[in-house]
């Protein structure tokens, strides 16, 4: 126990949690805590929202009222980016002494700025789940959505190991496989692999749609190859939207990138060298196959 008042390691068992937004992820985390901790809790600004968690069984309260964050030793904010920044400068007055503050969010350098500087009785620790989903809402929501996936936890100021020790058990208790590192560092890396991918994608849709209102023949002809490589681009524009401007310097160096290899693509093509073409497009498959390689090690 620490001064705080949080005992390990069976400290989940006997934590009231709530969770602030019932979208996606935190209906997710919801559904995924179910009977894993003294009480479950959530806020959120949709009421009808917060009557479906709770008719079903899926938390025991829930109202639109940030207030309610006072009943819980631990919360987690799992909100769009721009209303989580938001609420780390709100929360701070309703939750109790001692209570551990964790978060969603998807970009994590301004989320662990912020967290420095809460009052030094709250503890709070940065996370990052990295599973989801194109669709979104609490109507989507599923227990198996953290199932085998990274969840990465970034210390602030006010992480101290034994709410370490806590937060990673309540990683363990949704099937996920906690990584701990450096918030700038957790940027950098998703920006490549996450947020650059919806980018291309977006790219992708737009390219076509705008092809498609000159020719309709392109969505009959659009098959396996449009619908998985555009599928990112049916993610919600306003989430996305904060995501890309709240991590907006790495995400433009990877899309500064994207740009670089695209135009030597388009320089082989134009080269007619398909000797040259095939190295580049086996690279490109190679580093595929890597990463295919590694998920099936983890």
């Amino acid at each position: 126990m620490d001064e705080s008042g949080f005992t390990t390691p069976n400290g989940l068992k006997e934590t009231v949690v709530c969770i602030v937004g019932l979208g996606l992820m935190g209906g997710s985390l919801a559904l995924a805590l179910k009977e894993r901790t003294a009480g479950l809790l959530a806020v959120d600004k949709d009421l009808s929202t917060c009557w479906n968690a709770t008719e079903k069984g899926v938390v025991s309260q829930a109202g639109d009222d940030l207030a309610l964050v006072n009943k819980a030793n631990v919360v987690i904010l799992a909100t769009p980016m721009r209303v989580l920044l938001r609420l780390l400068d709100e929360v701070a007055a309703y939750l109790k002494p001692g209570a551990l503050l964790l978060d969603l969010g998807s970009v994590k350098q301004p989320i662990i700025d912020k967290m420095n500087r809460l009052p030094e009785s709250i503890r709070a620790v940065g996370g990052h789940p990295m599973c989801g989903k194109e669709v979104s809402g609490f109507a989507h929501a599923d227990a198996e959505l953290f199932r085998n996936a990274p969840f990465v936890l970034c210390r602030s100021e006010r992480t101290t190991p034994e709410t370490l020790v806590l937060v990673e058990e309540l990683v363990k208790a949704v099937d996920s496989r906690a990584i701990e590192m450096d918030a700038a560092h957790h940027d950098r890396i998703v920006a490549a692999i996450s947020a650059l991918p919806y980018a291309l994608s977006a790219a992708l849709a737009l390219a076509a749609g705008e092809q498609a209102a000159e020719d309709p023949l392109t969505w009959t002809l659009a098959s396996s190859g449009f619908r998985d490589t555009s599928r990112l681009a049916g993610s919600g524009p306003m989430v996305m939207a904060d995501i890309l401007l709240t991590n907006a310097p790495a995400v433009l160096a990877s899309i500064s990138q994207a740009n670089e290899t695209l135009a030597a693509l388009a320089g082989l093509i134009e080269q007619g060298d398909p000797v040259a073409l095939h190295a580049f497009l086996s690279r490109a498959q190679g580093y595929r196959h890597e990463w295919e390689e590694a998920t099936q090690i983890l």
